[in-house]
């Protein structure tokens, strides 16, 4: 029997600056990749992936997504909302906020990652690690962003979007998996950011590490949006081949 998956929540607070004029009336989530909002993708993905429920972490025009997915019947999931507030709460913050409707450990995605990998050997190799948290990594080496993390036989040596060194080969991939006492040292209705909690994990060696074999795919930039398109296009033809 399968190990039911956890809840996924969604990181969709951000201002998604890189991307105006697009974002200028709407938000990230609800841009539109090959005639339809990103998050109708995201979902669909997730729902592919196993996930029965998802809360959404939602901020600027945040209420724009919730109108347009709603309960997440459409797609196939249970989905909830927790805004942010007044003022942006950032990666770590909107997490911390969301804690209640997440119960002892979930997974965490960027609102604006595609991701295809395994969530549920992820979920196993977060069980089997006894650890707070996992991050997935991916063998980047510079090419399709920013390498940031040094991985070496299993286990992540160093993490650094500032201080970047020839050793960082690899990429935080965007998806994580906490246990919910992970968020403890980070202070309730107060802004922060879920790269410093990773920091403060590894530095613990509360952080485990899983290596994605697949590509990230985002709309977090233009280019982005492109590869996106091209990504799903095929990826129709060949369900129509079958």
């Amino acid at each position: 029997m399968k190990a039911k998956l956890l809840p996924v929540a969604i990181l969709s607070g951000g201002l998604a600056t890189r991307l105006r004029p697009l974002t200028g009336t709407i938000p990230k989530a609800l841009v539109e990749v090959q005639g339809e909002p990103f998050v109708s993708h995201q979902l669909r993905l997730l729902e592919r992936r196993g996930i029965e429920r998802v809360v959404i972490c939602a901020g600027y025009l945040g209420e724009m997504i919730r109108d347009f997915v709603g309960n997440g019947d459409s797609f196939g999931v249970e989905v909830e909302f927790v805004f942010d507030g007044d003022r942006l709460l950032g990666t770590g913050g909107a997490i911390r906020k969301a804690l209640p409707r997440l119960g002892d450990s979930f997974f965490v995605l960027y609102g604006d990652s595609y991701l295809t990998c395994d969530y549920a050997a992820v979920q196993a190799s977060f069980r089997e690690s006894a650890k707070l948290a996992l991050m997935t990594v991916f063998f980047n080496n510079g090419q399709w962003d920013t390498s940031n993390v040094e991985f070496i036989d299993g286990k992540i040596l160093d993490y650094d979007k500032k201080k970047l060194t020839p050793r960082m080969r690899y990429i935080d991939y965007g998806l994580g998996v906490f246990q919910a006492s992970a968020f403890e040292p980070i202070p309730d209705g107060e802004p922060y950011d879920l790269y410093e909690l990773y920091k403060l994990l590894l530095l613990k060696g509360d952080l485990a590490a899983f290596e994605v074999g697949e590509r990230f795919y985002e709309v977090g930039s233009l280019g982005g949006i492109e590869e996106l398109s091209r990504y799903l296009e095929q990826s129709v033809e060949l369900i129509d081949k079958h």
